[in-house]
């Protein structure tokens, strides 16, 4: 089975008041459960703010360090959950019950490479 990465986005600034965040949490939690069950479930994670990134560039051999994300914008990668699913519209599913279990949320879902896909080769 091929896997997929479901990213959540979120906007800048302050989380959410624990009245909002806490029903999202339990939905997140039940659904990772479902995902467990199905064995769709790979890995998951939630990120800290962009402020707490920092970026590195290979610069004529040397690597520079700088603090702050990557990019600037009003919307971060949040989160991400990797999932096994046979093909995308199975993904598209589990896409679609992440973005329901969290409300708001945009949730992107695009499929990691595996080696038949060129994964051994740089990205381009």
């Amino acid at each position: 089975m091929k896997q997929y990465l479901l990213s959540i986005y979120q906007p800048d600034g302050d989380p959410p008041p624990p009245e909002t965040l806490d029903p999202i949490l339990r939905n997140l939690e039940a659904l990772n459960r479902e995902m467990k069950a199905a064995g769709a479930w790979v890995f998951a994670g939630g990120l800290h703010p962009p402020s707490t990134a920092t970026v590195l560039r290979a610069r004529d051999g040397e690597v520079l360090m700088t603090d702050g994300p990557y990019t600037e914008g009003k919307e971060h990668l949040g989160g991400f959950t990797v999932i096994r699913a046979p093909d995308l519209d199975a993904a598209l599913e589990w896409g679609g019950k992440l973005a329901r279990a969290i409300g708001l949320l945009p949730i992107e879902v695009r499929p990691l490479e595996d080696e038949a896909d060129g994964c051994d080769r740089p990205p381009s």
